[in-house]
């Protein structure tokens, strides 16, 4: 009889041994498998990289003139064009500049900053008229080089006082809701209480 309440004994602390020891493997992995879902959701966010928020057309009008002196400055060559620049800019985010920390616990990623818009790419398209060549100065395929990077530096200038980057900043909203997106497939979720919003804005996050 003894023996048969050592072996019942036995069998019941066998079973607590080896539910406690997979209940600490469970454990073990369950928090290794969510440390790796935040590091991959992390990465999924910043993977997405520069987002296009606000795009503007601009058209400027460029006179365009050089002169060189040959001979100490005794002949003079003049070269000059009309340009018309069209330019294309785009204004948005750098989410790679996104402020992020992962809960683990909780499951939830915390934003605590989100970057101001900045110009993305400018893509300028000249065309010129009334071109004229000098003697000895005639326009070269390194002119082009240089004339498209001054117009984009011209461009870029006009960027400020043109209002983009105020309504960059108004579409700011739908950037957050798109990391929000990113963080709900895989059943999480994103707390942005760390940021300023005012209670126009909050409405809109609601809704």
């Amino acid at each position: 009889m003894g023996d048969i309440i050592d072996v019942f004994l036995g069998l019941i602390l066998g079973a607590i041994l080896m539910y406690w020891l997979f209940s600490l493997f469970r454990k073990k992995r369950s928090k290794e498998l969510t440390k790796q879902q935040s590091t991959v959701l992390l990465d999924k966010i910043r993977s997405v990289c520069k987002l296009v928020s606000v795009e503007g057309d601009f058209a400027e009008i460029y006179h365009y003139e050089n002169t060189k002196d040959r001979f100490m400055s005794l002949l003079r060559s003049k070269k000059k064009a009309l340009i018309v620049v069209k330019a294309k800019a785009h204004i948005g985010y750098d989410l790679t500049k996104l402020d992020l920390k992962a809960d683990t616990e909780k499951k939830r990623i915390i934003l605590n900053n989100f970057p101001e818009p900045e110009v993305l790419s400018i893509e300028p398209d000249l065309q010129f008229y009334d071109i004229k060549n000098g003697l000895f100065n005639s326009f070269s395929p390194d002119d082009l080089t240089k004339l498209n990077q001054e117009a984009k530096e011209h461009i870029k200038q006009k960027i400020p006082e043109s209002g983009l980057m105020d309504t960059a900043r108004k579409e700011a909203l739908q950037a957050v809701l798109l990391v929000e997106k990113i963080v709900e497939t895989i059943g999480w979720r994103l707390d942005y209480s760390a940021l300023e919003i005012s209670n126009r804005e909050k409405h809109f996050l609601e809704e």
